[in-house]
């Protein structure tokens, strides 16, 4: 078999549409964020990464072409608003720059692990490096500058101990265990990112055009606000440190940079993309209050998720990935 010469299969083409409409509309935002960035070392970090993008997509747009497929529309020059006035401080750029890198991570592991062509492989492993690069270097940024949040500390323990007791998955009224630091992880991850999907939302209902958008963005802030205080007060009971949140650095500007479309779709891209998360969080919980949690927040997005779904397709704004042959309509049209 000539591996050089073989097609790629549905997953293959799949990653590769999701990659380019997901990077395409972080791409746009960052275009506006490095326009309005003051700080030299955080706007060197923006023109890489969208000089990064800039030879993915290419190679995205290749591979599609190869095939025959069309090219996905994604998002464009048409989604942004050069010149409109600051909307976010430089610093929650830089925090905004290192979730996404974060997610972007996710997004090429997910791709690699579907891909089997020799070609797409290496692609994604280039991705995954420039992605790795970019995380050291915007966590280090946040380092210098003071603001990067650090998990709680814990004080070492000896000897290793075994859980001897169901008392420490069901605990009861009186007694919790103290968080585990598997626990914690998601707790922190889930927080942080909850931070940056409440204070995306903030911003964009400021600045939309759309009632209809705007009470939905105001909806996604308030229920991510609720979500916030439920995981940080299962860290306050234990007497841990939150992560601060953000809110501060959105500016009151109501000249909007992004279409409605782009803002509207990149929660819903956050809140999809937080599933995962949340999932992970609830795979990791062994005392009932945190299973719970993730339980009313998991059903509690898919709500949100539905109604982002029904807005999208009102305005005829989410574009339709590949479909697999109907063969029914193919047999009828003979």
């Amino acid at each position: 078999m000539d591996k050089g010469n073989l097609k790629l299969t549905s997953s293959e083409i799949g990653t590769l549409w999701i990659e380019f409409v997901n990077g395409t509309a972080i791409d746009t935002v960052n275009r506006y964020m490095v326009s309005i960035i003051e700080d030299e070392k955080i706007k060197a970090l923006f023109e890489d990464a969208i000089n990064i993008f800039d030879s993915q997509k290419n190679q995205i747009v290749q591979f599609i072409k190869d095939e025959g497929f069309p090219v996905p529309v994604g998002f464009t020059e048409a989604d942004l608003n050069r010149g409109a006035k600051r909307l976010f401080s430089d610093i929650f750029c830089l925090h905004y720059l290192n979730i996404m890198t974060l997610h972007g991570l996710l997004g090429h592991s997910t791709s690699l692990s579907s891909s089997v062509r020799q070609d797409l492989r290496h692609f994604y492993d280039s991705c995954s490096n420039d992605g790795m690069s970019m995380y050291h270097r915007t966590t280090e940024l946040l380092l210098e500058k003071g603001h990067f949040q650090r998990d709680p500390y814990f004080f070492p323990e000896q000897p290793p101990e075994f859980v001897s007791s169901q008392q420490f998955v069901d605990g009861d009224f009186l007694y919790k265990r103290p968080l585990a630091s598997t626990e914690i992880i998601a707790l922190s991850l889930n927080i942080k990112k909850k931070i940056m999907e409440k204070s995306l939302s903030i911003g964009f209902s400021q600045v939309t055009q759309s009632k209809d958008i705007r009470k939905f963005l105001e909806g996604a802030q308030n229920a991510s606000n609720q979500q916030i205080q439920s995981l940080s007060k299962i860290l306050k009971g234990d007497n841990l440190p939150v992560p601060m949140s953000w809110e501060t650095e959105v500016t009151n500007s109501q000249e909007s940079p992004f279409s409605d479309k782009l803002m509207l779709y990149h929660i819903g891209f956050l809140l999809q993309t937080a599933q995962s998360y949340h999932g992970a969080g609830l795979a990791s919980a062994m005392r009932v209050d945190l299973v719970t949690t993730y339980e009313k927040i998991i059903l509690k997005n898919l709500m949100i998720t539905k109604e982002w779904f029904n807005l999208m397709t009102k305005y005829r704004w989410l574009e339709q990935p590949p479909l697999a042959p109907n063969r029914k309509e193919i047999t009828r049209d003979k």
